[in-house]
């Protein structure tokens, strides 16, 4: 299925940046090329977490299952263009279903595991996938139980599979062959979700073409060679997982280590264990190896390390580059694809590094000349934008909403007409919701300075505030309620909800978690971590919530 216009098709494809490849050509490659090599690695918890021991699988082991895993989805009524939702821990079998849709031109939808009836509802509403994968036996929620009471609801789903074994369910196990049903580079690869300020997640397919305008970037800029070996600790669901570690991996014929959930020592066991040369960190644990020697003494092999999502330390930046000879690249990006990388090949001044990026895209004029190494940096166009009046900001200081377009960047929202309008301006360019500033002795950087977005990113993950209010709102005890960011040294942000209660007896933050997981059934992420009381919310004179009045008066780490 093709849902990219064909003007931007064949934009990208005279200029070289778009062709015929599919991801899943990289696995055809590398089986080929080194059957024998190791290429895919369970978590050391496997057992724990599932039930089964932790599977090492070869790139000729991966070549067979993966048509094994496409022929047994075929025997279940899978055919091209149809859609797969795929809610599975990082397992081993989580990247070879998604490389066997790709096999067969089935468009995978991964699931976060946190999700619940509340997003899966609204996930299948959306897509009328037909069928749902899910792991038998894992944590203590019964998700082929919930997967059946979805598909009852939902006449598009014809079969629920489990990976592993559970009294009543279908197991999905590799056996026979298919056939590559030959898509194409432009065909919808995935459809992963976001949340924004709508409330609910939005899909956001995209295309061969569109995941692989991205991760030459990482190769580049982490330095990757021929075989390395990577660890994987982000949910294979989205842009983090998949264009950060995933799509490296096939390009670089690997190994790809799984980790979950993330467990620092078990995390750092694994660096060691498997001879790790890359992986991704969250800041908070960037700098807890910048502040302990021990900690960080399995990194001793690596020469890169990735980090993002929030503010970096100048100071680990630094530390973790003299002390241990390891370059720290930050990393920006959304789902959507608006993307920005700060490495040590373009700015070696780790100060630098830690809170600026390379300005893409701008004409050389206004960037003092200045080039810069990434493939990216060539692709992609960017621009500030005051998000009031709509005019471009040119000049030092004045923060703007960071837009972007290029070959990377998605074509709209699945099945979400005026959310996919609202998302892009008048030139064509993704609206980011981050606002910038321009910086640098030539103006040929950025510096983040915010969100014009009202969300909280919690590890990691994008939780809606729009979205706790609204459901909140349902609560007899609640008159008013907002929902703010509160900064944590470890998540980077946790959700504070800031209640005034409707009569005299207030809700405690127990009854608002209790209310939001049992009677909504929202993803475990999204539940508040904090409650406070107030009279009333400050308003400004037209009605709306001073958000910035609240994180003011809240907003202090506990």
């Amino acid at each position: 299925m093709i849902v990219v216009p064909t003007s931007r098709i064949a934009d990208y494809t005279a200029q070289g940046w778009w062709g015929p490849r599919r991801i899943q050509d990289g696995m055809t490659d590398a089986a080929a090329r080194v059957p024998t090599r190791l290429a895919l690695v369970d978590p050391p918890d496997r057992q724990a977490l599932t039930g089964a021991a932790p599977r090492r699988l070869t790139w000729a082991d991966i070549a067979t299952e993966v048509t094994g895993l496409a022929a047994c989805l075929t025997a279940n009524g899978l055919r091209r263009d149809d859609i797969l939702l795929i809610q599975l821990p990082n397992i081993v079998e989580l990247p070879l279903l998604l490389l066997a849709c790709f096999r067969l031109g089935v468009i995978a939808t991964p699931a976060p595991v946190q999700y619940r009836e509340h997003e899966l509802d609204h996930i299948l509403t959306l897509t009328k996938a037909r069928v749902i994968v899910v792991a038998a036996g894992f944590s203590a929620h019964d998700f082929p139980a919930m997967a059946t009471g979805l598909a009852a609801r939902h006449p598009s789903v014809q079969a629920v599979l489990t990976i592993g074994t559970a009294p009543g369910y279908t197991p999905l196990v590799a056996a026979g062959s298919a056939p590559d049903a030959g898509a194409t580079g432009d065909d919808v690869a995935t459809i992963c979700w976001t949340s924004g300020t709508e409330g609910m997640p939005k899909g956001v397919p995209r295309s061969h073409n569109e995941w692989a305008a991205i991760p030459d970037t990482i190769v580049v800029s982490a330095g990757l060679n021929d075989g390395c070996h990577l660890l994987n600790p982000f949910p294979l669901v989205n842009m983090a997982g998949i264009s950060g570690l995933f799509l490296p991996w096939l390009i670089t014929a690997g190994k790809l280590v799984m980790h979950h959930p993330f467990d620092l020592a078990r995390f750092l066991g694994q660096i060691a264990e498997e001879a790790i040369d890359y992986t991704v960190v969250p800041p908070a644990i960037l700098t807890m190896l910048a502040q302990n020697d021990a900690l960080a003494a399995p990194l001793k092999r690596m020469t890169s390390l990735g980090s993002g999502g929030g503010p970096l330390s100048d100071w680990a930046v630094a530390k973790l580059r003299d002390r241990d000879g390891i370059e720290v690249i930050n990393y920006f990006g959304s789902n959507e694809g608006a993307s920005l990388a700060s490495c040590a090949l373009d700015l070696p001044d780790p100060t630098l590094r830690a809170g600026f990026f390379p300005r893409y895209g701008v004409p050389a004029s206004e960037t003092g000349g200045r080039s810069w190494a990434l493939p990216i940096a060539a692709r992609t166009t960017t621009r500030l934008v005051d998000p009031v009046t709509e005019a471009e900001i040119t000049t030092p200081g004045q923060p703007g909403e960071f837009r972007a377009t290029g070959p990377g960047v998605f074509s709209g929202y699945w099945n979400a007409p005026d959310a996919t309008a609202r998302a892009f301006d008048a030139k064509g360019f993704y609206r980011s919701g981050d606002l910038f500033e321009i910086a640098g002795k030539n103006t040929e950087l950025y510096r983040f300075v915010g969100r014009l977005k009202d969300i909280i990113i919690r590890g990691g993950m994008n939780i809606s505030a729009e979205e706790i209010e609204n459901l909140l709102s349902g609560h007899p005890a609640i008159r008013e309620v907002a929902a703010i960011a509160v900064p944590d040294q470890i998540m980077g942000e946790r959700m504070c909800v800031v209640v005034a209660p409707r009569g005299d007896i207030a809700p405690t933050l127990a009854d608002l978690v209790a209310f939001l997981r049992d009677e909504k059934h929202i993803a475990a992420y999204k539940l508040p971590e904090r409650l406070e009381l107030v009279a009333a919310l400050p308003r400004n004179p037209v009605g709306k919530i001073i958000k910035r009045e609240l994180r003011e008066r809240f907003g202090s780490v506990d």
